[in-house]
């Protein structure tokens, strides 16, 4: 419906500042129409503003909060992703389920400690709430970005990220299991001396369909204690780790504990 010089002088006006509002009303184009030519139109290079994030300087450094950014990095590797949307901004959603408000807000708080400046929203969905953040430097906090399933590419850490990890696993661990993971009771019944015994006993449990995923869980279990083994697969793909050993349990208990 518009010709080419109209979604050019559209690009032009947000360029250089102007929100969507006021470019629609000067152009009579609709805000929907307008995004979607941000987005359609030739890609523009990655160039993130310097001086407004600790991984684009020029001395790179580790992120704010550390430990919010372990907890945040582990939330993202199961429920998280990064899309673009037009030029160089970049939009971070973290999918959280309603029955876990507690959740929701430990997200939307390891967000505000990770990018200070970034305004945290949330989004409404059926049966979940995406916590979500817009910025352009999303792309140097989470260099794991990228099109398709995460599955389907490398989930290798950078050394920067191994280092946070490695000097705070608990709050990475506590991100997986909050978005991958859950904590069970399991129970039986066992006849002692005639009598009929219920006896229950805590798990916990994490599934992700890739490899590179379970193997940084399995590899930050192993360094804080944990005793771990490979579970049965829902499908060909699923991967699923079962924590079941009391001490185990007990340790996980007091580190992460069950979603809530």
């Amino acid at each position: 419906m518009y010709d080419l010089e109209t979604r050019k002088r559209a690009r032009a006006l947000v360029a250089e500042g102007r929100s969507l509002n006021s470019v629609s009303k000067q152009l009579g184009v609709s805000r929907a129409a307008i995004r979607n030519w941000l987005v359609r139109l030739e890609p523009l290079p990655y160039a993130p503003r310097r001086g407004q994030c600790v991984r684009c300087r020029p001395q790179p450094g580790q992120p704010a909060a550390p430990e919010s950014y372990a907890y945040l990095f582990g939330l993202y590797l199961g429920d998280g992703c990064v899309s673009r949307q037009h030029r160089d901004n970049y939009s971070l959603r973290i999918i959280c389920a309603d029955a876990w408000p507690g959740l929701i807000e430990d997200c939307a708080d390891a967000v505000r400690a990770v990018l200070p400046e970034g305004r945290v929203g949330r989004v409404q969905r059926q049966g979940c709430v995406a916590v979500t953040c817009w910025s352009a430097h999303w792309p140097c906090l989470l260099p794991q970005h990228g099109p398709g399933p995460k599955h389907e590419r490398p989930m290798a850490l950078e050394p920067w990220q191994q280092s946070v990890v490695d000097a705070h696993p608990w709050p990475f661990i506590r991100g997986l299991i909050h978005s991958d993971g859950c904590r069970i009771t399991n129970w039986t019944v066992r006849t002692i001396a005639g009598v009929a015994k219920r006896y229950e006993y805590p798990r916990y449990f994490f599934t992700n369909a890739s490899s590179d995923i379970i193997r940084l869980f399995c590899d930050t279990l192993d360094r804080v204690g944990v005793e771990w083994k490979p579970g049965g697969q829902r499908t060909r793909l699923a991967k699923n780790i079962s924590i079941a050993r009391r001490a185990s349990v007990a340790l996980m208990d007091v580190h992460v504990g069950p979603k809530y």
